[in-house]
Parts: C-alpha cells; structure tokens; sequence
C-alpha cells in the first residue's frame, strides 16, 4: 500500500482511483469535496496544502507520491493584456480594450497573483515527497519561471471527445504511456466552418464551458481518460505487497 496525497482536488477524481486500488489516500483543497468521501482508506481536508502536510508529517503520515493540481488562473496565456498596468488615457473609464468582469485582478495585483502561483509551484518542486506530479496547462508562465512539462497530454488521446492540452511535470516518475494514434478520439468535421473539431471545442475553437460561477471549475475538472492514466500508471496495492 502507498500513502498517496492529491492536492488541490475537489473532484475526487485521483483520490477515489487510488483508493480503489487499495492505497491510502488523501486529498485536501481549500474548498470541501464534491463527493462524500469515507474516512479510512479514502478522506479529503479542506485547508491549505503545505500546511496540512506539514500537520499530516507530525502524525507520522507522509505521502509516498503525491499528485497536485495546482490553480492555473494566474499561470496560462488567457488574458495576457491584463497583466499590463491600465491605461485609462487610451481606454478612458476601462484601462483596457475590453471592461473586465466583477473581481478580476488586474495589474499589479494580477501580477502579484502570478508570482504567487509560481512561488506555489517551487515549494511543490522543495517538498521532500519521492515521486510527485504536477499538473496545468502546456503552455503557460510556467515554461520561463519554473520549468517546461515533462510531458503534454490531450484528452482525445485516452478515450474522451476533448482536446484540453495538459503538462505533466513529473519527479522521479516515469512518463505516463499514451495510446497509439488509432486509438486516440478523432475530432468531428462541421460543414459550418469546413474545419474539424472536438466535442468542447466551439467553432472558434475556444472551451464550450459556459460562463458562471462553476465555470473555473469545469474547466480545471480532469478527464476521466486521464484520470484512468495516471492513476494506473502506478501498481495497485496488491501487486506493491506482492512485490515485496
């Protein structure tokens, strides 16, 4: 059995997989799980996660592998321009060429939040786990300030009718396997745009999530194919025993 800790999940996702192959799992987010964990073999924290590892190491319970879903808001390409400090002489009342929504940092604020996250993803790479993984999107502020994926990973690649292109920064982890090409989804032709898409995409290509309160966490969701793969790129329970 190998104590796994999931970080910043609500979904469930990894932490019920694992569990299913018998380890010892914990998840923990700021915000509660979306599912009804049982405590034992499968329990979810809410708070923050190095301070709840620091809490879960001074009860004698420390992750073998560690997967962590970090927050990406502030670490893809989305919204660039909104880094820039406003300029209220050009875009008079606004700052910017478009008005941004209710709650949306901007500037130096949005800068700081960007940092944040980054400084977020070194005490990540400085936790003293074995293996760990980490994931976001592939292409993002993390490629200068941290690193480059190991890897990068598409939905359509492991069953689900999806392109979403996802990073893997992996440490002391082998690459996940992905399927040959002839098992991979393909993307669907619309004679309205004469171009190929898949199932999330509009025709312009963009996510189809709606706009609303859950959308950042529709998006960040992770998909079932995937979850499948990283999951069970390690052993279950049983055959870690067995092999010892």
């Amino acid at each position: 059995m190998m104590r796994v800790f999931v970080g910043m999940e609500t979904s469930g996702q990894i932490r019920n997989r694992f569990a299913a192959r018998g380890h010892d799992v914990i998840s923990c987010d700021l915000l509660p799980a979306d599912d009804v964990p049982i405590y034992g073999l499968n329990r979810h924290l809410v708070g923050d996660v190095f301070v709840m590892l620091d809490r879960l190491r001074a009860t004698n319970w420390w992750p073998d592998l560690a997967i962590f879903h970090p927050d990406c808001t502030y670490l893809t390409v989305a919204a660039e321009w909104a880094y820039k400090n406003p300029d209220f002489d050009r875009y008079p009342g606004v700052g910017y060429h478009q008005r941004l929504q209710t709650g949306t940092l901007f500037g130096a604020d949005r800068r700081a939040a960007r940092q944040a996250a980054i400084a977020d993803w070194k005490r990540i790479d400085a936790l003293p786990i074995k293996q760990k993984v980490a994931e976001n999107p592939a292409k993002g502020a993390l490629s200068k300030a941290f690193r480059r994926p190991d890897m990068c990973l598409h939905p359509y690649m492991f069953g689900d009718d999806a392109s979403k292109e996802t990073g893997l920064w992996l440490w002391d982890v082998e690459p996940i396997e992905i399927p040959p090409e002839s098992k991979w989804v393909p993307a669907t032709y619309r004679p309205s745009t004469g171009k190929c898409y898949w199932a999330n995409q509009t025709d312009t290509g963009q996510n189809r999530v709606s706009p609303g309160e859950d959308r950042w966490k529709d998006r960040s969701r992770t998909y079932d194919g995937i979850a499948d793969a990283i999951t069970g790129h390690f052993p279950p329970a049983w055959e870690v025993k067995a092999a010892a």
